[in-house]
C-alpha cells in the first residue's frame, strides 16, 4: 500500500498542472452534488466551489507556514500555476471577449446607467472603507477601491499604479466576497427586488458587476435571467479595468497622498 501511495505522490507531483485540474473538477462535481442534494439549488454550486476552495487554501497555508495556500504542499503544487497571473489575464480577455459595442445597446440607456452607476458608486464605496481601516495612500485606496469592483479589476489596478503585494492580496479577497455574497443573496431577495424579468435582470448586473456572481445568482433564481445579466454584467469588469487605474486614480490623488 505504501507503494501505491508513493506512485500516487511522484504521479501528483510530476504532473501538478495537470493534476490540478482534476482536483478542481472534483471539487466542482462534489459542489454541484452539494448544491442540488441538500440545498436544493437554493445555494448555487459556485459559490460552495468558491468556499471550499478558500477553506483549503486556508488549511494548505497553515499546515506548511507557507503563503501560496495549498500550492505550499508539494503535491499542489500546479495548482498555484492554474490560479496564477496567467488564468487571471486570460479571465480579463475571456470577460469581454466576443461583446460587442452594439450588444449593450441592446439594453437600452438604462443599462448604461446601471453600469456607470455600479463601478462609480462601488469604488467609492471600497474607498471609504479602506479609508476607515487605516489606509491613506491613494494606490492603496484605489487597489482596495477597485477590488470591491470585481477580484480581476483589484490586482489590475494594483499593478497598474504601484500598489504593495499585500494590499493586491487584499483587494482580490475584497472581490472573491462581494462574488460569494452576490451568488448567495440573489435567489433570496430576488422577488422583493422585482427581480423578475429580463430589463431588472440587466439592470442587475450593471449595478452588481461580479460576471460570475451575477450569472451564478441568476442562475439559482431564473435560468432564462442569466444571458440578461451577464450581458450586462461582461462590461462592468472591462469598464472598471479602464476607469480604476485612471479617471478614478486620478481623483484619489487629488485628495490623499
Amino acid at each position: 500500500m505504501k507503494a501505491i501511495a508513493n506512485i500516487f505522490v511522484e504521479l501528483f507531483i510530476d504532473n501538478a498542472f495537470v493534476m490540478s485540474f482534476l482536483i478542481v473538477g472534483i471539487i466542482s462535481l462534489f459542489s454541484k452534488f452539494v448544491a442540488d442534494k441538500l440545498t436544493r439549488g437554493k445555494i448555487h454550486s459556485s459559490a460552495i466551489a468558491i468556499f471550499l476552495g478558500l477553506i483549503l487554501a486556508y488549511v494548505g497555508g497553515r499546515a506548511t507556514g507557507g503563503s501560496k495556500g495549498l500550492s505550499d504542499l508539494p503535491i499542489f503544487a500546479g495548482i498555484g500555476i492554474l490560479g496564477g497571473s496567467s488564468f487571471r489575464d486570460f479571465a480579463i480577455i475571456s470577460t469581454s471577449y466576443g461583446a460587442k459595442f452594439s450588444e449593450i445597446k441592446k439594453c437600452g440607456v438604462i443599462g448604461v446607467v446601471a453600469l456607470l452607476i455600479g463601478v462609480i458608486g462601488t469604488f467609492f464605496v471600497g474607498a471609504l472603507i479602506a479609508i476607515a481601516f487605516g489606509y491613506h495612500d491613494a494606490a492603496s485606496v484605489t487597489t482596495i477601491a477597485a477590488g470591491t469592483v470585481t477580484f480581476v479589476v483589484g490586482p489590475v489596478t494594483g499593478a497598474a499604479v504601484g500598489a504593495d503585494s499585500a494590499v493586491i492580496a487584499l483587494s482580490i479577497a475584497a472581490g472573491v466576497v462581494k462574488s460569494i455574497t452576490v451568488m448567495l443573496l440573489t435567489p433570496m431577495v430576488a422577488k422583493k427586488i422585482g427581480l423578475t424579468t429580463p430589463r431588472a435582470a440587466m439592470v442587475f448586473g450593471g449595478l452588481m458587476g461580479t460576471t460570475s456572481g451575477t450569472s451564478a445568482g441568476l442562475a439559482a433564481t431564473d435560468p432564462k435571467l442569466v444571458p440578461y445579466g451577464a450581458m450586462v454584467a461582461t462590461f462592468y469588469t472591462g469598464l472598471g479595468c479602464l476607469l480604476c487605474p485612471s479617471v478614478l486614480y486620478f481623483i484619489m490623488k487629488i485628495f490623499l497622498p
